[in-house]
């Protein structure tokens, strides 16, 4: 029997891999190279690319823990919701008097406890994360709502509100300094502890990690509560960008932050993903719809290159999955 031709993959792994670690950066450059050439005036100024890195901040901040609960083989679709409520929570304390580093420790935490308590339903249930965090996510949303009476909350004007104004030239909002701050954090857990390779270790196998004296229930417990504070850390530069508390902001957002993460190369089945990638990945989906605008497109036109997106993102999820299996 003549022997089966060895795939493109398998015949040159080291590109493979290149093509799997620098893909998100190519089609990022692509992307802007489109849209430099659409709009060059408009789009092609460090005004605008400050802009861009200010609408990356929620996304990207609030996909670090996505890219934890990816990563762990997990789903989250209520970080939408909680980050609504964290902006709620943050605005009514600052409100009530509270000083603004304790309401936004308070609105971290109350984000945090919403994550954990996601976690716990699905460990202590077994309760699958798709309709546990699809729940959650409907049960926040209207927490929110009620917490804030149904309207917008501005407090007065603190530091808060200055975490995402655009400075001067060749500056860049304290938000985005604050996401890629805490980027650098997480990478260094993924990267050099124990529990960053547990992560890996839940989202790869399961069963094997546990035979390996893996603390799964804990690991995954421990991965959805960092996934609502950094959902919370969200709210706080949600919060900055709208000045207040508002029960109806992000809502669908959780996609654009799930898609930030599969487009930088994490797989929805868990074991993969990288920061670096994650960050990558919510830069795309901030060009796109930064571009789509400059260019002059509609809001609905706009809504279906997003969906087009997201589609592609869990397109190539399915591609790379099957590459690997071959």
């Amino acid at each position: 029997m003549p022997a089966r031709p060895a795939s493109p993959e398998t015949a040159n792994p080291w590109l493979g891999r290149t093509v799997a670690a620098f893909g998100p950066f190519i089609g990022l450059i692509a992307i802007c190279a489109l849209f430099a050439a659409l709009r060059w005036d408009t789009f092609v100024s460090w005004d605008n690319f400050a802009i861009i890195f200010q609408q990356t901040a929620v996304i990207g901040i609030a996909a670090l823990g996505m890219t934890l609960v990816i990563i762990a083989g997990g789903i989250d679709l209520s970080v939408g919701s909680i980050i609504a409520l964290g902006t709620v929570v943050i605005a009514q304390l600052i409100a009530r008097g509270w000083s603004p580093l304790a309401a936004v420790l308070a609105g971290v935490a109350a984000a945090a406890a919403c994550g954990g308590l996601s976690g716990l339903l699905i460990t202590r249930l077994r309760l699958l994360p798709f309709v546990v965090t699809l729940g959650m996510m409907g049960a926040l949303r209207g927490a929110a709502k009620g917490l804030a009476g149904e309207q917008t909350i501005f407090p007065d004007d603190t530091w808060v509100n200055r975490l995402m104004l655009l400075g001067g030239k060749w500056s860049l909002p304290g938000g985005v300094w604050m996401m890629l701050s805490f980027a650098g954090i997480v990478a260094l857990t993924l990267r050099f502890t124990r529990f960053g390779r547990h992560v890996f270790a839940v989202g790869s196998n399961e069963l094997t990690a546990r035979l390996c004296g893996v603390p799964v229930e804990r690991v995954k417990l421990l991965v959805y509560t960092l996934g609502g504070a950094f959902a919370g850390l969200g709210a706080v530069l949600q919060f900055a960008y709208l000045t207040g508390g508002d029960p109806t902001t992000a809502v669908g957002l959780e996609l654009n932050i799930i898609a930030a993460v599969v487009i930088g190369g994490a797989s929805l089945a868990g074991g993969q993903g990288t920061v670096t990638g994650t960050l990558v990945g919510a830069l795309i989906m901030s060009v796109v719809a930064n571009g789509c605008t400059k260019v002059g497109l509609s809001n609905w036109v706009q809504e279906i290159v997003t969906g087009g997106i997201i589609i592609a993102a869990v397109l190539l999820d399915y591609l790379r999955r099957r590459t690997s299996a071959s």
